[in-house]
């Protein structure tokens, strides 16, 4: 770790797309958290290989996204923050089939863009919350579709500056989860639909959505599914054993418990990490007690 003053001095060269201990509170869904030392915009992949260079091994790297699936703490955090800025936000159809989409462009807008060009398999993305590069890191899905069942290639930077292009059937996918080494920062991929009726696409993005709507708290302060579904254990879904586990109305502080569905946990007015830390803590403990099954997170803790 370096300096503060050593590194306003590395990073000069970068003004005020770098800044120095940011707050990040307003950065994700959860409306939680406190600042991190370094906080660099990224404007476009040949400035972005020069800040990894410079940086090298000296700090911690955290890739934010939409803030969608992350809770962050109240505490500094020690490392460096970056957010991908409008030139990875760029989306483009190649020949009938294929979308080219930067890794900053939202799920819903690719699901839309997919609609509007007749083409389909990209309707389950209009239901997630986030964006290209964190649904790709997870694997995000919903309604028995996931990110691998459209991805054709990804293009990525690790953090010593170098580009490379992986092919889809070349990634393990597992359940929000993947193989690909953890240096990596998505930069754009390709995905693959078939053609259909944008008529029937869109039918069917409007009947997702609404069942998203009946069975999942929307314009909220929430960052989605908290746990993941533990299939290697038992058949029955997270929210199930969450149900029968612990009293719904546990809170923390203003950290609740969603009334819609025990899986989302939300923050109600100025709850801290610390509160939704201790929910966390306590539906896994009395889930494994009751059950003796140990739930995995599926949002990501950035300490």
């Amino acid at each position: 770790m370096m300096e503060l003053n050593q590194l306003k001095l590395l990073l000069n060269e970068f003004g005020e797309n770098v800044r120095f201990e940011y707050d990040l509170k307003k950065k994700n869904w959860f409306n939680i958290g406190g600042k991190t030392k370094i906080f660099y915009k990224a404007n476009n992949l040949n400035e972005l290989a020069v800040f990894l260079k410079k940086l090298g091994n000296k700090e911690k790297v955290f890739i934010l996204g939409a803030g969608s699936n992350t809770l962050i703490s109240d505490n500094l955090f020690n490392g460096v923050v970056i957010k991908l800025g409008k030139n990875f936000n760029n989306i483009s159809l190649l020949g009938e089939d294929i979308i080219i989409a930067g890794s900053s462009v939202l799920d819903k807008s690719l699901s839309e863009f997919a609609m509007n060009n007749s083409l389909s398999g990209f309707e389950f993305l209009s239901c997630i919350p986030g964006t290209i590069g964190g649904g790709i890191k997870m694997n995000a899905g919903c309604f028995g579709n996931e990110f691998k069942d459209i991805l054709l290639s990804v293009q990525a930077i690790d953090k010593a500056g170098n580009i490379k292009t992986i092919l889809s059937k070349d990634i393990k996918f597992e359940y929000r989860n993947n193989n690909l080494p953890d240096d990596l920062i998505f930069l754009s991929a390709s995905f693959k639909g078939k053609k259909g009726s944008s008529t029937q696409i869109n039918d069917k993005m409007n009947k997702l959505k609404i069942e998203k709507e009946k069975n999942q708290p929307t314009k909220i302060r929430t960052s989605g599914s908290t746990f993941k579904n533990p299939l290697l254990q038992t058949e029955k879904k997270v929210w199930e054993l969450i149900k029968e586990s612990i009293p719904l109305d546990t809170n923390f502080g203003d950290a609740h418990i969603s009334d819609k569905h025990c899986n989302f946990f939300v923050n109600k007015g100025n709850a801290t990490f610390e509160d939704m830390i201790k929910l966390i803590n306590f539906v896994t403990e009395n889930v494994f007690k009751k059950t003796g099954i140990r739930l995995e997170k599926e949002i990501k803790i950035l300490e």
